[in-house]
């Protein structure tokens, strides 16, 4: 997901078809389905029902407050785990940002709490100082002008210093993106899907780092479009023929009301698709609806988690929905949060309780 100006993350380019997207995608590589590597014995871990509040040391600096169902105020991350059944929290983090929000030391402030609360963890490195998504992927300016050789170093030790900083709060994330929404690779131009063994070799590396400091963390490669296959085709296919490692796909789904139950069923046989093709675990880590439609979203989730965990041979390992906690319009555009204009949960995310309680 990503804020355009502080606005609305390409919409337009999550909730077209699959005939959209076509025509925007480069050309699929002419390789063979073919998985790019050996499956990892990895532990298992319980079906995770996510939540990614980057934004809430900052909303919290704002005097953001967010109150439980009696009304009283409470720390958000709290009352996610205990009244709205999330399991897990997503951290974003940046290459030295401008504010120092969702730099290093804000995600290791941020992954003490969560780990506090008993909270697994997703770590999402976007490898830039700001968003990074299919419209933008923009080297940190300290790694401007460096050749792949020197981007392959930086992103190594970006990924390891991260994870040193959290390992030595004795924290090891369950899992680590290796890009955000990556449709097109990263650190363009040199990592780019025009250049796939520069793309492949720059996944390589912050595989081979987040490895080395934490062996059991699984990587995923991460796109956006979770309903158009032409996408995983295309990025996939590219780490298939260049020997790309992770362990994990993973995907955004942002549906429309008036289509959520066909984008979901669509992500789902795709999901389904793509982890028999390449052998892989698969993971929704970013979704959301509108705020003022907490039922819809309510009945998409709950369609959503029924089909993960019933419908996909326990392939599908977890949701995450994106910013739930960010009150509607913040950030000059932000409207799919999952709190009221109090600052309460709604319905929205109901579904996740009862998916804890095996009623889903």
């Amino acid at each position: 997901m990503k804020l355009l100006g502080f606005v609305l993350p390409v919409v337009a380019g999550i909730l077209t078809s699959c005939s959209d997207h076509e025509k925007d995608t480069p050309a699929l590589p002419d390789t063979p389905d073919q998985p790019s590597e050996t499956p990892v014995e990895l532990p298992e871990l319980p079906f995770a029902r996510g939540a990614d509040v980057s934004w809430v040391t900052q909303q919290e600096s704002e005097n953001i407050i967010w109150r439980d169902s009696l009304g009283n105020p409470a720390e958000v991350m709290k009352l996610l785990r205990d009244e709205c059944g999330v399991n897990a929290i997503r951290l974003r983090v940046w290459v030295d940002p401008a504010n120092g929000w969702n730099g290093l030391d804000d995600t290791v402030v941020k992954a003490k709490r969560a780990k506090a609360l008993g909270m697994m963890l997703m770590i999402d490195f976007h490898f830039s100082s700001s968003w990074a998504d299919p419209g933008q992927q923009t080297p940190p300016a300290a790694w401007a002008g460096y050749n792949i050789q020197q981007l392959k170093s930086a992103v190594a030790s970006h990924v390891e210093a991260t994870l040193n900083a959290l390992k030595k709060e004795g924290i090891e994330p369950e899992w680590v993106q290796i890009g955000n929404e990556v449709r097109f690779g990263m650190l363009w131009p040199l990592g780019s899907g025009d250049n796939p063994a520069n793309f492949a070799a720059l996944v390589n590396a912050g595989y081979d780092a987040a490895k080395k400091i934490s062996p059991k963390t699984r990587v995923i490669v991460h796109i956006d479009s979770g309903q158009d296959y032409s996408l995983y085709l295309y990025l996939y296919g590219i780490l298939a023929a260049n020997s790309g490692k992770y362990d994990m796909i993973g995907v955004s789904l942002y549906p429309d009301a008036d289509n959520w139950t066909w984008m979901v069923n669509t992500m789902i046989d795709n999901l389904k698709r793509a982890a028999s093709t390449w052998h892989k675990e698969v993971m929704v880590c970013e979704v959301g609806m509108n705020w003022n439609q907490p039922k819809i979203t309510a009945d998409m989730l709950r369609l959503m988690l029924q089909l993960s965990l019933h419908d996909t041979d326990n392939r599908q390992r977890g949701i995450f929905y994106w910013e739930p906690q960010a009150p509607p319009g913040y950030n000059n555009g932000y409207d799919k949060g999952a709190f009221d204009l109090e600052g309460r949960p709604t319905i929205a995310l109901h579904p996740f309780v009862e998916a804890a309680k095996g009623e889903i």
